[in-house]
């Protein structure tokens, strides 16, 4: 696998929590946005990103500086895959929306994204992470359906891997 690194913003921990265990699946470093640069950007290959949501479907706080260090960068080639963490129960009109911020951001950057995941099997009103039927990314609600977490970041693993 080429250079990988797995970047999250977390209020609660839950992110964090989750992106560590997508690291250690992909045998990636992980760290925290707050620490991203541009340089650890160019010297990735691939950039597996993740949020959690809050408000009316916003990234997290940290996310706001972190994009713009990746609108920063040069991703023409760069393969991205994103994560997002929701309370679909409580925000189901915003399900996991903090990660259709993060593809409407880098959408034009020439990035390559991988993992869209099919809406089947989620229960949510609406999303801005959903585009042609699918979601960009993984979302994951760790509130009401912790017991699918591990099932579901295994699979979608299993489905970037090859593009990694």
């Amino acid at each position: 696998m080429k250079k990988t690194v797995v970047v999250y913003g977390s209020s609660t921990g839950t992110c964090e929590a989750i992106a560590e265990k997508i690291g250690a699946r992909l045998g990636a470093e992980v760290m925290n946005v707050q620490d991203l640069t541009q340089t650890v950007v160019e010297a990735s290959d691939n950039l597996v990103l993740g949020t959690s949501t809050w408000g009316a479907g916003e990234l997290q706080d940290d996310w706001y500086d972190g994009l713009n260090v990746l609108k920063g960068a040069n991703l023409q080639g760069k393969t991205i895959a994103l994560f997002g963490c929701g309370d679909s129960q409580s925000y189901s009109d915003t399900f996991v929306g903090g990660i259709g911020e993060l593809y409407d951001g880098l959408k034009a950057s020439g990035a390559i994204f991988v993992g869209s995941v099919p809406t089947g099997g989620y229960t949510f009103d609406d999303s801005s992470a959903v585009v042609n039927g699918q979601f960009v990314g993984l979302p994951l609600d760790d509130v009401n359906e912790d017991d699918k977490t591990d099932a579901r970041i295994d699979a979608w693993v299993e489905l970037i891997s090859p593009s990694l």
